[in-house]
């Protein structure tokens, strides 16, 4: 399976599983020069910056392994973008990630949040 296919099903999916949670999507894919946001969304009160990440097998490790220290402030950076150019938002935020493990079919093995991933917002 390719990457960007991984990655398309992978979004997907955590789309569809924040919802049956409780999440109220708001924007998907989210891009501005610091960066990208996979999905925004509401939890409760909370605002929430989502990073999805998939994988179809653990031969360089698990979904949540992959985000880099980098990635982590790209993330923090655009989540604070986008609090500061939109109106009428919760005033608390965080950034959580969906880690997607998936079988050669596509099909998904696991998918699991991890709430308030990257600290320091």
């Amino acid at each position: 399976m390719k990457r960007q296919t991984t990655g398309i099903i992978g979004e997907k999916l955590a789309a569809d599983f924040l919802t049956r949670q409780g999440y109220i999507i708001i924007e998907t894919n989210f891009r501005c020069k610091e960066g990208e946001v996979d999905i925004i969304a509401k939890d409760g009160e909370f605002l929430v910056f989502v990073e999805v990440r998939a994988k179809h097998n653990r031969n360089y490790g698990t979904p949540e392994e992959s985000v880099t220290a980098r990635k982590k402030q790209h993330l923090r950076n655009a989540a604070a973008r986008y609090v500061e150019s939109h109106q009428n938002l919760p005033a608390e935020w965080r950034i959580d990630f969906v880690a997607v493990e998936l079988n050669g079919y596509g099909s998904p093995t696991r998918i699991e949040v991890i709430k308030n991933a990257v600290e320091g917002e």
